[in-house]
C-alpha cells in the first residue's frame, strides 16, 4: 500500500469552508495531519476563534472529505480554537490576563447598546470563550441589573477588586460599588479615573475577551478608552433610524482617527414582527445599516429585530442568550459574535509579551 502523503490531505482540508467566515480554512485555521502505513488518518483544525456551534459541523464534514481521498481506510478528526492575543493602538501594551478587549459603542443612547453589549459577550462565552463585561457607563450603570447580579465585589488587599460573576461572565461595574439610587455627579476627570481604575484593578482572570458597554456619544470616557486602553477593536450599534445613523457615523469617524479597527456595524431594532398576527414591519426605517456599513468599506455584522423578549428577559437579569439559547436571536447573536472573533483572529498578533525584559546595570 502507497503511504499516504499528510501534505496533500491538509491541503484538502484547508480548501473546505469556514462556515463563519465563508473564507477556506487556509486563511482561518491552522491543520495538521498524521497517517499510518494501514491508511488511518488523524486529523486536527485549529481556528483563531471559538466555534462550539459549529464543531460537529465542521467533524462530519472534514471525515467525509477525508474518506474519499485515495488510500484513506479510517479518519478521526478533532476541531479546537487558540484565541491569542492581538495588537491594539500604537504604543498601548496590551493588559495582562486580557487577550483583546471588544468596544461596543453608540453615537446616542436609546438604540439598544448595552443589551447588544452583554448579550454578545455571553454569546462569544456560549461560542466557547472566555469572557468578561465591564461596564464603562458610569453615569447610568446597566449591567449589573441586565446580569442579575446583586452585592459588592470582594477586594482581599483592599486595593484590587475580583469580578463579580453573572451566567458565567466576569463582570464589573461602578453599580456594584454605589447605592442603586444614588447619581453620580462626577466631572469628566473623576469619571475617566474610575474607569481607569475598575478595568486596571480588576482581577480579570484569563480572559479571552473583554466587552466594554461604553455609554452613548463621543465623549471624555471615549477619549481615554482610545488614549490609554488598549482596545482591539470596536463595534458599532445603531438602529435603522436616520438620527441614530448621522450619531453611528460619529463614533465610526472617532474610532478610525484613534486608530482603533472597526469590527463592524449591528443595526437593532431592524424590523418589528407582530406577535399576534407575524406581520413584519420595519418601523425605524430599512436599510440605513448596510448603507452605512458600504459607506465606510465596514461589514454590517448583523440585524436584531424588535422582540419585547428581548426587552423582558434583560429586565429580569437572564439576557437572551442564555434565557432562550436555541431561539432565533441567539442565533442572531452568536452569529455575529462568530463574525467578531473571526475578524479579531485575523489581525495582527501581539508579541509583546513574549520578548525577554532586557535590563541594563552599571556595573559598580
Amino acid at each position: 500500500m502507497t503511504a499516504l502523503d499528510n501534505k496533500i490531505l491538509e491541503s484538502a482540508l484547508a480548501e473546505m469552508q469556514d462556515p463563519v467566515t465563508a473564507e477556506p480554512f487556509s486563511k482561518t485555521a491552522k491543520i495538521k495531519v498524521e497517517s499510518t502505513d494501514d491508511g488511518a488518518v488523524s486529523a486536527e483544525i485549529i481556528l483563531g476563534y471559538p466555534v462550539a456551534r459549529y464543531t460537529k459541523e465542521i467533524v462530519e464534514a472534514a471525515k467525509k472529505l477525508l474518506s474519499n481521498q485515495e488510500g484513506v481506510k479510517s479518519a478521526e478528526v478533532k476541531v479546537g480554537w487558540q484565541v491569542i492575543a492581538h495588537e491594539a493602538q500604537q504604543n498601548i501594551k496590551l493588559m495582562n490576563n486580557i487577550k483583546n478587549i471588544i468596544a461596543v459603542a453608540s453615537g446616542k443612547g436609546g438604540v439598544g447598546k448595552s443589551t447588544t453589549a452583554v448579550n454578545l459577550a455571553l454569546a462569544l462565552q456560549a461560542e466557547g470563550a472566555t469572557v468578561g463585561i465591564l461596564d464603562a457607563d458610569i453615569y447610568g450603570p446597566s449591567q449589573p441589573s441586565m446580569l442579575g447580579i446583586d452585592g459588592t465585589p470582594d477586594s482581599p488587599d483592599g486595593k484590587r477588586l475580583e469580578p463579580m460573576m453573572g451566567h458565567g461572565l466576569q463582570a464589573m461595574s461602578i453599580g456594584f460599588l454605589i447605592d442603586k439610587e444614588m447619581p453620580m455627579v462626577w466631572r469628566g476627570p473623576m469619571v475617566t479615573q474610575a474607569l481607569e481604575q475598575l478595568l486596571t484593578e480588576t482581577n480579570w482572570r484569563d480572559l479571552d475577551y473583554l466587552v466594554i458597554d461604553l455609554p452613548p456619544g463621543t465623549g471624555d470616557v471615549q477619549l481615554t478608552l482610545a488614549q490609554k486602553i488598549p482596545v482591539n477593536g470596536a463595534v458599532i450599534v445603531t438602529t435603522p433610524q436616520n438620527i441614530a445613523l448621522l450619531d453611528a457615523r460619529k463614533g465610526v469617524k472617532m474610532f478610525q482617527k484613534v486608530d482603533v479597527p472597526i469590527l463592524g456595524i449591528v443595526e437593532n431594532m431592524s424590523t418589528h414582527i407582530c406577535s399576534q398576527c407575524g406581520h413584519e414591519e420595519p418601523i425605524f426605517g430599512s436599510g440605513g445599516g448596510e448603507k452605512m456599513a458600504k459607506e465606510y468599506d465596514v461589514e454590517l455584522l448583523g440585524a436584531l429585530p424588535i422582540d419585547p423578549t428581548i426587552r423582558q428577559q434583560t429586565d429580569n437579569g437572564n439576557p437572551t442568550v442564555v434565557a432562550d439559547p436555541e431561539g432565533t436571536v441567539s442565533a442572531a447573536y452568536r452569529s455575529i459574535a462568530g463574525k467578531i472573533g473571526a475578524k479579531l483572529a485575523m489581525q495582527k498578533r501581539d508579541f509583546s509579551t513574549k520578548f525577554p525584559k532586557i535590563v541594563v546595570q552599571q556595573k559598580k
